[in-house]
């Protein structure tokens, strides 16, 4: 099934081109690393996808409709790059912040049933911050606070989760774990994931695919693919190439 298929996708911001007639699927499954240079327009064509900026060309769909006419957003998870710093006096628990992300699904007045309860509790294990659950948000560090807002994501069970530089403020040892943690949902619970991310030297070790765009897409396919590409050589070097399949362990 194609989750997402974007089809001659351009965008200009006043008369900059920052993205340039892309088009790429995405089907059940994958778990896509999208990178690139800064500036190469990943957080934008990301923004265009979930229907938050419009194109100024081409067509994106989800679950085979099309963005504008898309409805059922419970079926897709999303952490932007920027989320709200929280603070040690931030008023809410662990716990409370996940159940959150169940509130958008939810008619007024909003109240919690049992099956939401068994939600909350699954994606607190799935995402290992169950045994933290009655923390406050401001209290953890910032891979657990990382983990949470994952929680928060996956709540509502999403088939599909886009994850913007999560991992940017972690240290290795949490990044790895976290790395791990979607690791999980997209082999055990078949999610779906979209991560941008700088850490073009270790994607390949979690992702099935790589999507690297400089404002076109440079590649789009296996890590396998990329590995033996003599076109991929030419761009990149021997070197980076070797480094982005990760066959240097």
């Amino acid at each position: 099934m194609t989750i997402v298929a974007v089809e001659h996708l351009s965008f200009r911001y006043n008369s900059v081109e920052v993205l340039s007639d892309i088009s790429f699927d995405v089907t059940a499954g994958d778990y896509v690393g999208l990178v690139g240079p800064n500036g190469s327009g990943k957080t934008t064509a990301i923004k265009v996808i979930l229907g938050l900026i419009k194109q100024t060309k081409g067509m994106v769909s989800l679950f085979g409709t099309k963005t504008n006419d898309f409805r059922d957003w419970r079926r897709i998870g999303y952490l932007p790059q920027k989320h709200t710093h929280f603070n040690p006096h931030f008023p809410a628990t662990v716990r409370e912040i996940v159940s959150s992300g169940l509130f958008s699904t939810k008619k007024f007045p909003k109240r919690m049933q049992r099956s939401d309860e068994a939600s909350i509790d699954e994606a607190m294990k799935l995402t290992d911050v169950a045994d933290i659950r009655h923390k406050l948000i401001g209290e953890l560090s910032g891979g657990q606070q990382q983990r949470v807002l994952v929680a928060r994501a996956i709540v509502n069970r999403p088939e599909l989760l886009i994850l913007d530089e999560p991992t940017t403020a972690l240290d290795p040892e949490a990044r790895e774990k976290f790395f791990q943690t979607l690791m999980g949902l997209n082999h055990n619970r078949n999610v779906t994931i979209i991560l941008i991310t700088h850490d073009i030297a270790s994607i390949g070790k979690y992702a099935s695919k790589l999507l690297y765009l400089d404002k076109q897409i440079i590649f789009y396919g296996s890590f396998e693919d990329f590995c033996v590409s003599d076109n991929m050589t030419n761009y990149f070097g021997e070197f980076t190439q070797h480094l982005i399949c990760h066959r240097h362990d």
